[in-house]
């Protein structure tokens, strides 16, 4: 059970509690790139693609904001730091920085001050509206702004003042369209310097994540706004039993299976259970001990860690315990303090709402996270694809299996998310009979795996109706040429030219009643035998079982008689693929065959 330690973290710091401070915004922004220049480190050059692929939690703390913002040091600052949370940086993970937004107490919204709004931006502007979080705008990239002088480190007003005339205006030119986004959205927003109503207006603070540039005012910005308005809500959280989420399961030497956690409220001490859900369930565990990333380090990617008794929230720690490597990632996390049975019936309540829709014919994906597995369910839902089963895990045999009995040729597609292939999974993929019939789509940057398997979806479709293609009758009309009748029968060989449609082999010719005549043996063009010919050709064909002159005639127009299956096909999936006069051809031909039976072709 959780107790309050005499002369511990949670005695020290139980008034207030770290504020959580959420970094949102457009992909390649420089959302890792500002924490990176804060940490003095570079998590963003091991990202896969550049782009942070799960939460990571960054204790900055007040020490190191006091030394970067000369201003605070005239005022009374109570808070510990700031503890970042770098959330996922592509349209894909809207779910998880949807978790962020409602997590965290502030947010900083990046935006690229030379491509200003695009569509993330909006959308992370969305979650901080409806999550009620208040947030300030990091205008980054002004070091790219042409002609601007750098100033490494600096803050933005001595930076700015030492540009030139021309330089200024193109910045301000820059903010105020900026502004007017925001306008557009009803938020009433100001270069952070103008704002007088932090609580009404908010603040745009130009930044460069490269230079250093701005960054002290950006951190007194969030330091006063924690203070000035969130003081009463962090007070509230700080000594209760600790609450929190799991970023990454890991093994570690020495340690056994581990977890990292953001715990973001109340505290956790070494001794505590815990209860944290796992595939088989949710489990209760007790804490070995506790080890947090040194300050200004990233846990995701920390090597050496200090040991502690206990922590308080805001923070992201690794805890050590027994029988954690089946928990799943981005799961909750909760100390129990009293009745065990009703914090797990908790946490199993909140792992049934994970936001995944199910059809009865889609796709089997799996991913490393809930998190994950969330946001490719709403990427491929964006993309109007169903989903037939989603699971947090490594891909099985019985994934491939389960793939290669689904009869839609479109979802005979495995998707799996940064999360490894089974040995047996593997082999069975190797297999004559499944390597065929399944596709294995895999991959650590979710919108590369969704593109990869659109772009085969797309060209499935294609492959598909080629084979339609060749295997359908089309609609032609041809005309029999004057003076081009070079046999009368067996077969009957004439001159004709094509008026319309498409002419192959194989096909039956009727009159323009209905009346039948013979099939095309041959087609030749300057004596040359070929498959097709088209509108406007003018080529000798062959027809067996028809007599010039009995069945047809010189100077006759004659369709090519399509099978009421074909005109089913034609008319609902290939129509567009017709060109205008082979339209006109299908439609005089199901015309004619409707007046006898009106229910023919439909």
């Amino acid at each position: 059970m959780a107790k309050k330690k005499k002369g511990t973290v949670q005695e020290e710091q139980s008034h207030i509690r770290t504020p959580i401070v959420c970094v949102m915004g457009h992909v390649d922004h420089g959302k890792t790139s500002l924490l990176d220049k804060i940490r003095g480190s570079s998590v963003v050059e091991g990202e896969a693609g550049a782009i942070t692929q799960h939460i990571g939690a960054s204790i900055i703390p007040i020490d190191t904001i006091i030394a970067m913002s000369g201003g605070l040091q005239k005022q009374k600052v109570n808070i510990p730091g700031l503890l970042f949370i770098d959330t996922p940086g592509h349209h894909a993970f809207t779910t998880l920085r949807s978790r962020g937004g409602a997590l965290a107490d502030m947010a900083i919204v990046v935006i690229d001050i030379t491509e200003g709004f695009q569509p993330q931006t909006h959308e992370a502007l969305q979650i901080l509206r409806s999550c009620k979080t208040p947030f300030v705008i990091a205008a980054n990239k002004l070091d790219r702004i042409h002609g601007w002088k750098v100033l490494p480190g600096e803050s933005f007003l001595s930076s700015y003042a030492k540009q030139n005339e021309r330089v200024r205006q193109t910045l301000e030119n820059r903010v105020y369209e900026i502004v007017g986004e925001l306008s557009e959205l009803d938020f009433s927003s100001e270069r952070f310097d103008r704002v007088s109503d932090f609580a009404r207006n908010l603040a745009i603070v130009p930044i460069s994540a490269l230079t250093g540039e701005g960054i002290s005012d950006l951190l007194m910005i969030m330091i006063g706004l924690a203070q000035r308005y969130m003081e009463e809500s962090l007070a509230l959280t700080s000594d209760g039993p600790g609450i929190g989420t799991v970023l990454e399961v890991k093994e570690e030497k020495g340690l056994g299976a581990t977890i990292d956690l953001i715990l973001y409220d109340g505290f956790i001490s070494v001794g505590d259970e815990i209860a944290v859900a796992t595939s088989e369930g949710v489990i209760v565990t007790k804490v070995r001990s506790l080890l947090q990333p040194r300050p200004l380090k990233e846990i995701l990617i920390e090597e050496k860690f200090n040991r502690v008794r206990s922590v308080t929230a805001a923070a992201g720690v690794k805890v050590s315990a027994p029988n954690l490597d089946c928990v799943i990632a981005g799961s909750p996390v909760r100390v129990i303090c009293g009745n065990a049975e009703s914090v797990c019936e908790e946490i199993a309540r909140e792992m049934k709402e994970i936001n995944v829709t199910l059809s009865p014919e889609g796709l089997v994906i799996r991913a490393d996270t809930i998190g994950a597995l969330e946001a490719l369910c709403s990427e491929l839902r964006n993309n109007e694809i169903p989903i037939m089963r989603a699971m947090v895990g490594p891909v099985c045999r019985h994934d491939v299996i389960e793939t290669e009995t689904i009869k839609n040729p479109f979802f005979r597609a495995l998707i799996a998310f940064n999360t490894p292939i089974l040995p047996d999974a593997q082999d069975l993929l190797k297999e004559a009979g499944y390597a065929d019939e399944v596709t294995l789509f895999s991959g650590n940057v979710i919108y590369h795996v969704i593109e990869d398997y659109l772009q085969w979806r797309m060209d499935l479709k294609k492959n598909i109706e080629q084979k339609q293609f060749e295997q359908i009758i089309f609609p032609a009309r041809v005309t029999v040429l004057e003076g081009c009748v070079f046999r009368q029968n067996n077969p009957a060989v004439v001159g004709i030219r094509v008026l319309a449609g498409t002419l192959r082999t194989g096909v039956s010719l009727i009159q323009t009643d209905g009346r039948k005549i013979g099939k095309i043996k041959t087609i030749q063009h300057h004596r040359e035998n070929i498959g097709e010919c088209h509108a406007g050709d003018e080529v000798a064909i062959s027809i067996e079982g028809a007599t010039v002159g009995r069945q047809f005639d010189v100077n006759d127009d004659l369709m090519v008689a399509v099978p009421e299956r074909h005109v089913k096909v034609l008319e609902k999936e290939l129509l567009s693929k017709l060109t205008i006069d082979a339209q006109d051809v299908l439609s005089d031909y199901a015309m004619l065959f409707r007046k006898e039976n009106p229910f023919w072709g439909r």
